[in-house]
């Protein structure tokens, strides 16, 4: 079992390859997510990808990871599963549920390569569309991770169609309905069909939680960034609506609840007094 006394967070932000922004502003979303762990008086340790991981598992009681394109390998999946079930918790954010991707003939595109961190996650990015301004539906306000949100909230960000691996295991936290900002008929190219749909066929999770022995695995699909730096080859067109930097989640109370929430319920068992 997790030591109950461990009060350490382990954050890994990065892209791939190594020293590739991969279209993210990591530096920005690990300044924040450090700003978070220090009001909480939690130290932490961070890194770029997994490669060490096994060395900061056994020092931690939470793992958080924002990133695009590096991933665990199927024998480390196999440590952070055991590390969960001793009680870690794992908060993995937007990127996260990406990793692989392999080209797609005629399409620029790439289809996600379903792996072995997938399964352990709980849930597969197929594909987006362009960022847009959209309701996110809050299903279990009475959970830890929801509380202070109320019935819904706004954000601007891309909106993600994830595939869930288990749905029977995720306690669905957050949906969406992107509506015709949501219509991308690309998923069913890529994949033959959009799996991302729920049964009324028209929302989609972004956000659930799933027990695992004593721990728990909590994702969270919104929190894209970007800046100048973390987007090379693509040039502002004049009329572009794209700002050159977008916080977009990032700067809303709803998400800083939302991950402030996670901490602390992963590291005491309950959400923050007062959000």
């Amino acid at each position: 079992m997790v030591d109950a006394s461990l009060a350490r967070a382990h954050v890994v932000t990065g892209g791939f390859p190594a020293g590739s922004s991969a279209g993210h502003d990591h530096d920005y979303a690990r300044l924040r997510l450090l700003t978070l762990l220090a009001e909480r008086e939690i130290p932490a340790s961070v890194a770029n990808d997994f490669a060490d991981i096994e060395k900061w598992l056994p020092v931690s009681r939470l793992l958080i990871t924002y990133v695009a394109g590096p991933l665990p390998t199927a024998e480390q999946c196999v440590r952070l599963e055991r590390w969960i079930e001793a009680g870690g918790h794992w908060l993995a954010l937007h990127g996260t549920s990406g990793g692989r991707a392999e080209r797609v003939d005629g399409l620029s595109q790439r289809r996600t390569v379903k792996g072995a961190h997938h399964a352990l996650l709980g849930s597969m990015f197929l594909t987006h569309p362009p960022i847009c301004r959209f309701r996110v539906d809050v299903q279990r306000g009475e959970h830890p991770l929801t509380r202070g949100l109320g019935a819904s909230f706004e954000v601007e960000d891309e909106p993600y169609f994830i595939e869930l691996q288990a749905p029977e295991e995720a306690e669905i936290l957050l949906t969406a309905d992107f509506g015709t900002g949501g219509t991308w008929p690309v998923v069913e190219t890529l994949y033959g069909s959009d799996t991302s749909l729920q049964r009324d066929g028209k929302t989609r999770v972004l956000g659930y939680t799933k027990r695992l022995g004593q721990g728990a695995i909590t994702y969270l699909a919104l929190g894209h960034c970007h800046n100048p730096s973390s987007r090379p080859g693509r040039p502002d067109a004049p009329d572009s609506a794209m700002p050159r930097t977008f916080r977009g989640a990032w700067e809303t109370s709803a998400f800083t609840t939302l991950v402030g929430n996670a901490i602390g319920w992963a590291m005491d068992g309950r959400a923050p007094a007062g959000e």
